[in-house]
């Protein structure tokens, strides 16, 4: 069954991804999100040369080869369009056998819990709070992210006291049956982590994401050496050697690949298989409702060593205009903090026709 095209249909934050097969068969996938139109030259200038033609089910061997036939370009942007392709042919592989991609992993359908994840820093601790206890009261989430210091804010925080407010304000705000999460955002030096992080823990809060730059391995080591909270990372890697090098180093305690980051599915699940043999727990970074948060929920109801929730992001138009109308109904839908994986073949989403008629098209296909 070999790949007969590959279509990109894309604006500058969002490239979905469709392979055909000679047969007529067809998947969706997509890139990761933002500059994703240049993503798209990626796919068709530097994935599609060497997957044309190729068993469209064979997908470890294009993952790994593709790499190799461009071994000059070891980013970021070869993997997340990668990953545009590796999504594809999963979706195309659970509708050829009529399964969810979870279960041709080696899970089920099923429910997930979520956790609800704010992406803002402009907002008061106060309005931050009563924001997420609405959405406790209306959704039943039973666990919050939320942002301290500045985005690589080199020890600055988003403005004065901010952390030092936002964090028992939100404690306070909670019951104890709430699991507080928060995201540094690659904002501390390892001395000021350790000052945040005892603030953390002596305010019940469970998880501790990226608090140093998250390419300074040694320095987020010294921060989960220095702490019992549990220190995360690793959402921006997209090398599985640098993965191993997290992982045999124990960098962090808790795991966060991100699908499309990382280049796929098939790169993530082997991510997730080195955690496992280290007896590390994997909670992916899955920021937006594009189709990175579905790829993650399929993952989480298959891999042993899934992490206690999924994340969810809870912004909507007003900070994410472009995740708007992506879908003909959404797959996130929240009903006593838990999303559900269906049991529809493939991702079981469509994508929303209206916006694919908007976006930039192009094709790339086999000769004649």
């Amino acid at each position: 069954m070999e790949i007969a095209s590959i279509e990109t249909f894309t604006n500058e934050y969002v490239c979905f991804v469709r392979v055909r097969t000679g047969d007529g068969k067809e998947g969706w996938g997509q890139v990761a999100p933002y500059n994703a139109d240049i993503t798209a030259q990626v796919v068709h200038r530097q994935v599609a040369p060497y997957a044309l033609g190729q068993d469209a089910l064979d997908i470890d061997y294009l993952v790994d080869i593709i790499p190799e036939r461009e071994h000059k370009f070891p980013g970021a942007y070869l993997r997340r369009a990668i990953g545009g392709l590796d999504t594809a042919l999963w979706d195309l592989r659970g509708k050829r056998e009529g399964k969810p991609v979870c279960a041709l992993i080696g899970g089920s359908p099923g429910p997930l819990r979520a956790y609800g994840s704010s992406m803002k820093r402009d907002i008061t601790p106060q309005q931050e709070s009563e924001r997420l206890k609405g959405l406790r009261d209306r959704l039943g989430f039973d666990a919050f992210k939320f942002r301290v210091g500045a985005e690589c804010g080199r020890d600055v925080d988003e403005w004065p006291g901010r952390t030092e407010e936002i964090v028992p304000t939100m404690r306070r705000a909670m019951d104890d049956g709430v699991a507080l999460l928060v995201d540094a955002n690659s904002g501390f030096s390892p001395k000021r982590a350790i000052e945040v992080g005892h603030l953390l823990q002596d305010n019940g809060v469970s998880h501790y994401e990226e608090p140093c730059p998250y390419w300074e391995y040694e320095q987020t080591k010294e921060v989960t050496e220095a702490l019992e909270i549990d220190v995360t990372g690793g959402e921006q890697d997209c090398s599985l050697v640098d993965w191993r090098r997290m992982i045999d180093g124990r960098v962090v305690d808790i795991l966060q690949p991100d699908v499309c980051y990382l280049g796929g599915l098939t790169r993530t699940l082997r991510v997730a298989k080195m955690a496992e043999k280290a007896g590390l727990p994997v909670t992916p970074h899955s920021a937006n409702l594009s189709m990175v948060t579905l790829f993650t929920m399929h993952l989480l109801r298959a891999i042993p060593n899934a992490g206690k929730y999924l994340e969810l992001s809870i912004e909507g138009e007003d900070y994410y205009p472009w995740q708007q109308d992506l879908f003909v109904e959404s797959p996130y839908a929240v009903e006593g903090g838990q999303v559900t994986v269906s049991d529809r073949p493939g991702w079981g989403v469509t994508v929303n026709p209206d916006w694919l008629a908007r976006s930039a098209y192009r094709i790339s296909a086999l000769e004649g």
